[in-house]
């Protein structure tokens, strides 16, 4: 099962090589990792997907207050976040494709952000099945990179 982890930590070098480092150790491969200052540019936000059971996530949340650059955990519930995610997609488009391409773009709301003889590069931000549906409709067409960010998520209401 898939867990969405949001680690507040001190902005300091050398805390994502820990929190990498323990998840290696303990033999998880972090799906998905996005990291950025937060509010305050002394802390900064780690968002990991992680793809783990129940015990073992609890285990790892554990291990990671051990951390000593750590200041808050929160493992977040999938049905109460707002995630996204960037994509950026070259995709093959010639003179007989492209009006396709162009049309499956447009239904998925993405933007065309360089345009080439051949090619189209594509930029999509949204849920990562919203993001797989536009991967899979392109790929016939031939893509050529794809670059994807780190998931990025924050609960819904105001609470923090």
């Amino acid at each position: 099962m898939n867990h969405i982890i949001s680690v507040l930590v001190e902005n300091k070098a050398g805390v994502l090589a820990k929190i990498s480092g323990l998840f290696s150790r303990r033999g998880f491969n972090i799906e998905s990792l996005a990291v950025g200052p937060t509010e305050d540019d002394k802390i900064s936000r780690v968002t990991m997907e992680v793809e783990a059971e129940e015990h073992s996530i609890e285990q790892i949340i554990k291990q990671l207050y051990k951390l000593i650059n750590v200041i808050k955990i929160q493992e977040l519930d999938p049905s109460n976040i707002v995630e996204r995610q960037l994509v950026l997609i070259k995709v093959n488009a010639d003179s007989k494709t492209r009006p396709e391409v162009l049309e499956i773009v447009d239904v998925f709301r993405a933007n065309i952000v360089d345009v080439a003889k051949k090619t189209l590069m594509i930029e999509i931000t949204g849920k990562s099945r919203k993001v797989k549906a536009l991967e899979d409709l392109l790929r016939p067409f031939g893509i050529i990179e794809l670059v994807r960010t780190g998931k990025i998520a924050c609960t819904r209401g105001s609470k923090y």
